[in-house]
């Protein structure tokens, strides 16, 4: 079936760059909270406390609204890439696959936009809708680079509308449940070396291309799903200097179907038809998004400053391995794309802190180290070259006035430099067939990124 776009994803299309915190989470969900470096989850400032933890609500008198706006710049490049076709005795010709080395796999800016608000019903109970982007990537490489037949493109958008009730059990004890409902799309290209089956090689098709890279093709697939999870929290105002909390967000599963086209080289069209590479055919691919829980806490030092501190688990060993699955069978290969990136349950550690400058202005800062789920340089992959990484940023708070104020932020993550041995050949995902051109390859990255982001605080 063909993709379906809701009205939703498409106010929020901008939402898709390559990911700013480990895996492919987006990185940031409020700007007063990016300000910290994500370590504020305990100050229920603003209505944002939503996805930070829900139980601040009952914090927020009246009806509460926050709007944000992140400017995201991501600079991930690639260098000293190099590949190779693997052994073949038909067609040894062009074993090294030519073309790009190098060059930037990101977009220049992305617009991201993040919604919530909050309503007291009583003194008891608040209720709040969520709506945001929790996990979004997105790379693509030219179309001739040396890399392209190990995915030469994806992208995965994320978003998810949250409804939340919060409890207030006592002075110093609320607890917050909500659901999630969680829209999600993904597109990739994958690309085929046609020319060596078309020369005689394992498909044995006839043809006239000289073999190896002679007559690429590539499938365009894209896909979308809704799934449904659930979000739970607690917080507790120790004293009145001191408060902590607990927010725990559940796994996602879904099953992205959708279709793919496949373009082909017009010599041995016919053929590769017959041998199951259709111009348009269903495919999908199963993902589950991650489960995260937090632990936070927040400390008045005194009449002016705020110390945050905030550590999250998450369990990126979700994303063991994934198959995309074709409609039709191809000739020797099945109908299956293995990847086995074998990721690891990961840590995000932040810390932070408020300082009121004047009566309208509060300063804010924080560092966070964020740990990467990739095991080793053999299992990173080419569109998700993921790696360690360490949030740096600044801002502050303006009240307007008793009912308004405006957050900012700037933040510069800084990726640890990582390497990719890719290989793509059936026995490296533990297979005997595979959907796969079989290739092998190298390639060096260099990563950073820069946030600007804007928020505006209505309570009515």
């Amino acid at each position: 079936m063909k993709l379906k776009h809701v009205s939703l994803s498409v106010m929020m299309m901008g939402a898709t760059t390559v990911a700013m915190a480990s895996g492919y989470h987006f990185g940031t969900q409020s700007v007063s909270a990016q300000s910290t470096a994500n370590a504020s989850a305990a100050e229920a400032a603003n209505a944002s406390t939503i996805f930070y933890n829900a139980a601040g609500m009952t914090k927020l008198e009246g009806t509460n609204f926050s709007g944000a706006l992140n400017l995201v710049a991501p600079n991930a490049r690639y260098s000293e890439a190099s590949a190779t076709y693997p052994t073949q005795a038909v067609t040894p010709v062009n074993s090294t696959v030519k073309g790009s080395t190098s060059g930037k796999i990101t977009e220049d800016l992305v617009v991201v936009p993040q919604l919530y608000m909050t309503h007291q019903l009583n003194d008891q109970v608040t209720v709040g809708l969520g709506i945001y982007v929790p996990f979004a990537s997105s790379t693509e490489y030219q179309r001739d680079s040396v890399l392209r037949y190990n995915l030469n493109s994806t992208e995965l958008t994320t978003i998810d509308i949250n409804p939340t009730v919060a409890f207030k059990l006592n002075d110093q004890h609320s607890v917050a449940v909500g659901v999630i409902a969680q829209h999600a799309e993904a597109t990739l290209r994958q690309y085929a070396n046609f020319g060596y089956a078309l020369a005689g090689g394992n498909l044995a098709l006839p043809g006239s291309v000289a073999g190896n890279g002679a007559a690429d093709g590539y499938a365009d697939v894209e896909g979308d799903d809704w799934g449904f999870g659930y979000n739970l929290a607690w917080m507790w105002d120790i004293n009145d200097n001191t408060r902590v909390g607990v927010n725990y967000r559940s796994e996602i599963e879904h099953t992205l179907e959708g279709s793919a086209k496949w373009t082909k080289p017009a010599a041995g069209y016919a053929a590769l038809n017959a041998a199951g590479f259709k111009d348009s055919e269903g495919a999908k691919v199963d993902i589950t998004t991650p489960e995260a829980l937090s632990l936070h806490g927040m400390h008045k030092l005194n009449s002016k400053t705020n110390l945050f501190a905030d550590v999250t688990w998450t369990k990126h060993s979700r994303f063991d391995k994934a198959l995309l699955v074709y409609e039709n069978a191809k000739t020797g290969q099945g109908n299956t794309t293995y990847l086995t990136p074998a990721w690891k349950d990961t840590y995000k550690l932040s810390l932070g802190g408020s300082y009121q400058y004047t009566e309208p202005l509060q300063l804010r800062a924080g560092i966070a180290y964020d740990k990467s789920p990739v095991p080793n340089d053999d299992r990173r992959l080419a569109t998700l070259p993921d790696n360690d990484r360490i949030w740096l940023s600044f801002g502050g708070k303006y009240d307007l006035n008793k009912q308004s104020s405006i957050d900012f932020a700037y933040s510069y993550i800084k990726i640890k430099d990582a390497k990719a041995n890719v290989n793509g050949t059936c026995v490296a995902q533990g297979q005997t067939v595979c959907v796969s051109s079989q290739t092998k390859g190298t390639v060096n990255y260099k990563s950073s990124a820069q946030i600007l982001g804007v928020q505006y605080n209505h309570r009515f």
